[in-house]
């Protein structure tokens, strides 16, 4: 291959590079100023390209209606597109699908293999979600340890509704050994994180516990917070 040949390449492969990047950036600027028709034909265009990011954008754009009309089984074969190159987000939203029935008939084992891929990759919400379906049994056995588990890595990351769910969990000894002072902590963060019904759990937990109890568990959740920062 002469030079002459080899640059003409190497700058139509940049230019090309270039276009699909100002294009992405271009409907995500199209989106954010609420152009959504604009934005969602340069989101389609690239995700017909195989840009996974936008594939995940189609699919929620189609998930609730922006743009065009709501369409359930556009959104869920766009969500797959994007979730089978591993974009978290498009991997949650195919599991959420599959598990409430949305624009395909549910399937809650499908929705664990899902929900259980975001959840690896560190996704609170699917952390949460997995923790949620391992506690009541949806597409896989009951198991406490494990709803223990994906509670706690979402809980951790500061995920409110998971840590309240670690609270109750903690108050009826379920999958923990039963432990008020660790109940009340829990429900406490969550609370803080605006958690509503959080609060009522640790007024509850509250009234078993004594004086001395109630300020070990306030001292761990005020240690928690400190360690986040």
């Amino acid at each position: 291959m002469n030079k002459r040949l080899f640059w003409l390449i190497t700058v139509i492969l940049l230019t090309t590079c270039s276009i699909a990047n100002a294009s992405y950036e271009e409907a995500t600027a199209a989106l954010n100023s609420g152009d959504y028709i604009k934005a969602y034909n340069e989101f389609k265009y690239l995700a017909g390209e195989g840009d996974a990011r936008a594939q995940n954008r189609v699919g929620v754009m189609n998930d609730i209606g922006q743009g065009i009309p709501q369409n359930f089984s556009e959104a869920l074969k766009w969500y797959r597109k994007a979730a089978e190159q591993g974009v978290i987000d498009a991997q949650y939203n195919l599991g959420m699908m599959y598990a409430i029935g949305r624009g395909v008939a549910q399937d809650t084992v499908e929705a664990v293999k899902w929900l259980s891929k975001a959840a690896e990759q560190g996704l609170p919400r699917a952390q949460y979600t997995l923790g949620y379906m391992y506690i009541t049994g949806q597409g896989v056995p009951q198991d406490s340890a494990e709803a223990e588990k994906w509670s706690r890595r979402a809980a951790e990351q500061g995920f409110a509704p998971a840590q309240s769910n670690l609270g109750v969990m903690y108050l009826n000894g379920q999958g923990v050994p039963q432990d008020f002072v660790q109940a009340h902590m829990w429900f406490n963060l969550a609370a803080s994180g605006g958690y509503a019904d959080a609060q009522k759990s640790r007024d509850t937990v509250a009234a078993k516990m004594t004086p001395a109890q109630i300020a070990e568990a306030q001292r761990l959740a005020s240690e928690w917070r400190m360690k986040g920062k």
